[in-house]
């Protein structure tokens, strides 16, 4: 099963918001991502 490709936007994104005091976890799993 293919996963959803991600803009490097979106990665930039995802990791500004880490950057801004959100937990990796948090941010997996506002986004559905896997932690694995």
């Amino acid at each position: 099963m293919k996963g959803k490709k991600y803009t490097t936007e979106d990665k930039i994104r995802l990791l500004r918001a880490v950057d801004g005091g959100k937990t990796i976890q948090e941010v997996c799993r506002e986004h559905n991502i896997s932690e694995v």
